[in-house]
């Protein structure tokens, strides 16, 4: 009887711990800044509910997602110096705000150029999907001194990894223009729908980046780790994918 009664008490603490826990969580809601490109964004939708710690549906996070594909390409306006996206992506941040988001992931590494302005423009909470990446690199127990950095033609320009990643002392191994063009090739064909022949290309690039030197691969396109789960050889690299970072963070952000 006093096991019995013992095993009821810890079960009105475990209740009472999970009470809270749940409130902190649904003290938030998490808006998704999406649709650029929208499996990407589904896909992160996915990794933040793989990562979310819950038993039932009542645990998981409150979410809000707005996907508008309809973005003007982010790549060719940061090479371009233009701000065309802006306007696009500032309409789906306000919306999230109307809709009370309290803090927004944005998978999309590109637009991440746009972030200092989001911030300023809507006053909202943004999770930083670079920072993320480059604090996980730089907390590792092992040093890290070089990493391979795969991503659009505008992420690569805009220098939104290096700059940061120089900060922390690590090298960046960027891909010649022979092997840039398979990585174009490996985003299109993900937003084509064509997984398996991203994956070829991608798996090519990686080949790539082995002979390079490199053993850690950043995947800083959210595309790229769609591909990755194509490429039937990543040839003994580890591939960080930001967007597990980013789904991390959120997830700590709203149990904290």
């Amino acid at each position: 009887m006093a096991a019995s009664m013992s095993c009821a008490g810890g079960g009105a603490n475990q209740q009472g711990g999970g009470a809270t826990a749940l409130a902190a969580r649904h003290d938030h809601l998490v808006g998704i800044l999406g649709g650029m490109g929208p499996a990407a964004t589904a896909d992160f939708y996915d990794k933040l509910i793989r990562r979310t710690p819950a038993a039932r549906d009542q645990d998981h996070l409150r979410v809000v997602i707005w996907a508008d594909p309809t973005i003007p390409d982010r790549s060719a306006a940061v090479i371009d110096g233009s701000t065309d996206p802006y306007p696009a992506i500032l309409d789906g941040a306000n919306r999230l705000r109307d809709l009370g988001a309290t803090l927004v992931a944005m998978p999309c590494n590109t637009a991440h150029v746009f972030l200092p302005n989001l911030v300023r423009d809507t006053g909202l909470r943004f999770i930083d999907m670079v920072l993320e990446t480059v604090t996980a690199l730089t907390r590792r127990e092992e040093s890290v001194t070089a990493v391979g950095l795969l991503g659009t033609r505008g992420t690569i320009h805009s220098g939104l990894y290096q700059g940061r990643l120089q900060e922390a002392h690590v090298d960046t191994v960027v891909p010649p223009e022979r092997m840039q063009e398979n990585v174009d090739l490996a985003i299109r064909k993900v937003k084509q729908g064509d997984l398996k022949a991203g994956g070829a290309h991608l798996e090519t690039v990686l080949g790539g980046m082995v002979e390079a030197g490199v053993s850690i691969v950043i995947l800083a396109c959210t595309e790229l780790p769609l591909a990755a789960q194509h490429a039937s050889a990543h040839h003994h690299l580890e591939l960080l994918d930001p967007t597990d970072l980013l789904a991390d963070a959120v997830v700590r952000a709203c149990l904290s």
